[in-house]
């Protein structure tokens, strides 16, 4: 998956990356080549490489505009030189996000075998299971970070709801004061079981991810499971998030035909949140070539499959909501959640669905103005005495309204909603906009042929592991692979 032969090539920066054989980190360029955006390294041992990072040069302009470089941990777990990143991990002294969503795996035991999971205890040949005790730890760990606590927490495996004891452990999270804590299932037993669901919402539990990768029998071998396991979530009142994993050639030509379907079940399902393939285990060039598909490539099909329903540029990366964080910290001298990620992991948008209708958040208000309006409204309040900043945030949310509102339909719900929880802080007041919008994000986690070690060094999704380290994502998963270190350190034998 090379530059394609003649054109020229334009550097866009420099990071550094790994050689997909031996994965010695090496400077690496990101450039632009006809109109793609590949990223190149070269190893003293194995050679040239370079692989495509994203599909649509001017998208990856747009989205590079977004980045912000956040603070990391006040307590961070490693204090190391920075040269040793993506080795040696624990979120360290040069890591910039603090933890938005913690990853703990509660059993590489499975229910399935799908070819592309890299989680699975007969392929590994080796039980991977952390004790209730060791949970609790982990757990303890995530909620004493500084200066915020991780507010989030996904139980994932494996396959959780093959644990026993599932219901206790979320119980537990809820006790030590995470917010949202969430199950990423393959939904078999919830089909099995119609009480299972009603079970899981009574412990406490937020949200279901469940994997669905499409709306036929071709695309998703489980999909009568999946409608059965839906019902019974909705049965419960229990929200759900769509996790499709995205491969070009196998399931992208229903990309938009899952919008619609969770459009359609908006009363039970919460969003999507596409998950395009990444190449964890052995891959041929011929298959990263044919089956790669990035986060451009996502948003052209949602694009066109729902009509422009939807539009590419109805979406934003993770950092834009960031002013939203400033504003809120310089209203209350509070330290807020910062949203720090880097702004080529992922992408996101909310709709309304009304009269069947799908309706971007961005008809209804200017997104970019709005993001504008927030910051120079911070820079108001950060100059204000504590007496008057609660009159100026209140006439700046009013100019606000004047200023970005391009619909009364749903719009004046909607700001109504966004107003109340910026002047109070108090955030249950969008529990109801939440409720009757649908988000619909995707998440790229990186592989060994478009590893970028300043995406890790931002990363915001942590694995917590048993001795008591957290591991970015795309460190645990890819690169130096550390899930394989930590299962096998606290395994048993398969039986």
């Amino acid at each position: 998956m090379g530059i394609p032969a003649g054109g020229d090539s334009i550097l866009l920066k420099k990071t550094k990356s790994l050689c997909p054989i031996c994965k010695k980190v090496l400077e690496a360029e990101i450039i632009e080549n006809e109109g793609k955006v590949y990223i190149n390294r070269t190893c003293p041992d194995h050679g040239d490489f370079s692989y495509l990072y994203w599909d649509d040069a001017d998208a990856w302009r747009r989205y590079e505009a977004f980045g912000v470089k956040g603070s990391g941990l006040a307590n961070p777990q490693v204090v190391k030189d920075i040269s040793s990143c993506p080795y040696d991990c624990g979120i360290c002294n040069n890591h910039k996000s603090t933890t938005l969503l913690a990853n703990v795996d509660l059993t590489n035991r499975c229910n399935l075998n799908c070819s592309f999971c890299f989680a699975n205890a007969r392929a590994c040949g080796y039980i991977y299971e952390p004790s209730y005790d060791q949970i609790k730890d982990m757990l303890t760990i995530l909620r004493s970070e500084k200066p915020t606590p991780a507010p989030a927490v996904q139980f994932a495996g494996g396959e959780p709801t093959l644990r026993e004891d599932l219901f206790e452990i979320i119980q537990l999270a809820k006790s030590l004061g995470f917010m949202q804590v969430q199950l990423a299932t393959n939904g078999l037993i919830l089909a099995q079981d119609p009480d299972y669901a009603l079970r899981l919402k009574d412990a406490g539990l937020s949200t279901v991810y469940l994997h669905f990768d499409g709306v036929s029998k071709e695309t998703n071998f489980k999909l009568v499971h999946d409608l059965k396991a839906i019902e019974n979530l909705r049965k419960a009142k229990q929200g759900v998030v769509l996790v499709p994993t995205i491969i070009k050639g196998h399931n992208d030509h229903e990309i938009g035909d899952i919008v619609r379907f969770a459009a359609e079940n908006i009363d039970v399902i919460r969003g999507v949140n596409f998950q395009p393939v990444s190449f964890t285990g052995a891959a041929s060039p011929e298959d990263i070539e044919q089956q790669r598909i990035t986060i451009p490539e996502i948003l052209n099909r949602i694009e066109e499959q729902t009509e422009g329903s939807v539009e590419k540029e109805d979406f934003y990366p993770v950092p834009c909501v960031v002013p939203i964080s400033d504003f809120v910290e310089a209203y209350t001298g509070k330290p807020q959640l910062r949203f720090t990620a880097h702004q080529h992991c992922g992408a996101a948008t909310y709709v309304f669905v009304r009269n069947k209708k799908i309706v971007p958040i961005n008809r209804m208000i200017d997104v970019d103005a709005f993001f504008d309006s927030i910051e120079r409204l911070t820079t108001q309040l950060s100059s204000a005495g504590p007496i008057s900043k609660k009159m100026v945030a209140i006439n700046g949310i009013k100019e606000l309204y004047a200023s970005v509102k391009k619909s009364e339909e749903g719009g004046r719900e909607l700001w109504t909603s966004l107003g109340k929880a910026l002047i109070t802080h108090n955030f249950d007041s969008l529990r109801e906009f939440h409720w009757n919008a649908l988000f619909i994000g995707m998440m790229h986690f990186m592989d060994n042929y478009n590893y970028d070690v300043e995406r890790v060094s931002q990363c915001c999704i942590h694995y917590a592991t048993p001795d008591g380290t957290l591991i970015p994502f795309c460190t645990y998963n890819s690169g130096p692979v550390f899930r394989e270190q930590i299962w096998k350190k606290y395994s048993r034998p398969f039986e």
